[in-house]
């Protein structure tokens, strides 16, 4: 089955991936184990940061796959830059460096994964399918290494950041994602219907939100609910 023949076959809504790395071989590789997927497509390929972003500005891509060390523009520059160009564009980072600093800069660019170039064959297709679902992926010593850090922060006595909700935002959000209409949750409360309507405002407003369902999904992922 020649090229044409796994393009024809993959369904419409097949991830289109943009592919950066500086080393033609890895190139091929790595499109070799995503172009066996029926559901991934590599549509553009890039030897660097800078060629990656012109690609991204002249395909269509769902999600861009870069490796973090590459000529004129690093991985994480084109991330940074890939992630304000278009925002809806997802970012793993392929690399062969088992470093923290990397990955923490990484995260820091807009990447939602970082996958070691050594097992990129078992996981780099479980990564893409994630990054597309907006869940985190991360080899299992970068998990360490993010706790690790945590842990380093809490015993320095750096406080946490401040609670994105505050304390009635988070009533308000429960009693939503519960199905309560905005009268019942102002009987719940002892508060108008008016300021539900401005706390819900301010919920969809603070958390980049659109709608009860996208409020009740948040509130499943943060614990004040029952999925």
């Amino acid at each position: 089955m020649n090229d044409q023949d796994i393009r024809a076959d993959r369904p419409a809504d097949t991830i289109r991936i943009l592919l950066a790395d500086d080393h033609a071989l890895v190139r091929r590789g790595v499109r070799l184990i995503l172009d066996r997927e029926p559901d991934l497509e590599v549509v553009a390929e890039a030897g660097d940061g800078a060629e990656a972003i012109a690609m991204a500005r002249t395909h269509d891509v769902d999600l861009a796959v870069l490796d973090i060390a590459m000529p004129r523009l690093t991985g994480l520059q084109a991330a940074r830059e890939l992630t304000a160009l278009k925002p809806g564009l997802r970012i793993l980072m392929l690399t062969m460096h088992d470093n923290e600093q990397y990955l923490f800069q990484a995260l820091k660019a807009g990447a939602g994964g970082y996958v070691l170039k050594s097992v990129a064959d078992r996981d780099l297709v479980a990564a893409c399918r994630a990054a597309m679902r907006d869940e985190p992926f991360l080899y299992p010593g970068a998990v360490t290494a993010l706790i690790r850090n945590y842990l380093d922060r809490v015993r320095h006595g750096e406080e946490a950041p401040e609670q994105l909700l505050t304390p009635r935002e988070e009533e308000v959000l429960k009693l939503v994602a519960e199905g309560h209409s905005s009268k019942e949750i102002a009987e719940l409360l002892f508060i108008s219907v008016k300021t539900v309507q401005r706390h819900r405002e301010n919920l969809l407003h603070k958390l980049g939100l659109r709608d009860r369902l996208e409020l009740t999904r948040y509130a499943i992922r943060a614990g004040l609910v029952e999925p």
